[in-house]
């Protein structure tokens, strides 16, 4: 079989299909064009991505924050009492830790918002100017955590449990947490989409564009950070009034990512 010269317009073909895109093609004969059609060639993408193009559109983010007051305290303290052996530092730090959740209770926190959080046992050692350390008894130390869901009286609840521990408690910290954040979650919602539409107006105007629908909404929530208090210098001799409890404001965020597209 006789092989024949590819024309110069095969040739253009031929090489326009291995490059892809849109390019046009015609046959030539001499200084006179032919007519020629536009041919499109999808573009390799990245497996996994769009072709450029593909899906045009606006994508922004929106943004809101909306304060509230926080309506939760959550109260972490310890017991720490030492003894001759395990078994008599154990029983004073069972008896202590037992008269502060007795006093929890009393003042209104449910049991469910009553927990043991910690309990650590260890020798207690005398150090000999001259010599190898010794066990002069043990140290037993216990911790509570407790919910306090009524602010207003957190302060009494917290002084009472200190008083029924004496010296041997230890506040290691409070924080205030916003618990019941519904309500403010549906405005920052709100108020995301709404600055999230704003900006994609803006954008559609700038570009001489239409907007259309919304193709997708992505959503990150940023939960209120609990407000941490340090009280580990309070003390039984100490708390002969309400611990004072100002609650402040705590903050809930949205942050939206949403896709629009070209009308």
């Amino acid at each position: 079989m006789t092989s024949q010269p590819m024309s110069r317009g095969a040739v253009a073909v031929a090489t326009a299909v291995l490059l892809g895109g849109a390019f046009w093609v015609g046959s030539h004969s001499g200084r006179e064009a032919s007519a020629a059609t536009l041919v499109t060639y999808p573009s390799p993408t990245t497996p996994g991505t769009a072709a450029t193009g593909s899906s045009p559109g606006i994508t922004v983010t929106g943004t809101a924050r909306v304060a509230g007051k926080p309506d939760t305290l959550r109260l972490d303290l310890s017991v720490q009492t030492r003894g001759a052996t395990v078994g008599k530092a154990l029983d004073a730090a069972n008896a202590l830790t037992g008269r502060v959740q007795s006093s929890l209770s009393r003042s209104g926190t449910a049991a469910k918002d009553i927990q043991t959080s910690n309990l650590q046992v260890q020798p207690d050692y005398s150090y000999p100017t001259n010599g190898t350390p010794v066990i002069k008894g043990y140290v037993v130390s216990e911790g509570v955590t407790a919910t306090l869901r009524s602010l207003g009286s957190a302060g009494n609840a917290i002084t009472a449990a200190i008083n029924a521990g004496g010296n041997a408690v230890q506040v290691n910290g409070i924080s205030l947490d916003l618990e019941d954040n519904g309500k403010l979650l549906t405005a920052a919602r709100d108020q995301a989409v709404a600055n999230a539409r704003t900006k994609a107006e803006q954008y559609a105007r700038a570009a001489g564009r239409g907007l259309g629908g919304v193709v997708s909404i992505t959503e990150t929530v940023a939960d209120p950070v609990p407000i941490n208090y340090d009280l580990r210098a309070v003390s039984a001799k100490d708390a002969s009034s309400p611990v004072p409890i100002q609650a402040g404001s705590d903050t809930v965020g949205v942050t939206i990512t949403v896709v629009y597209a070209f009308s």
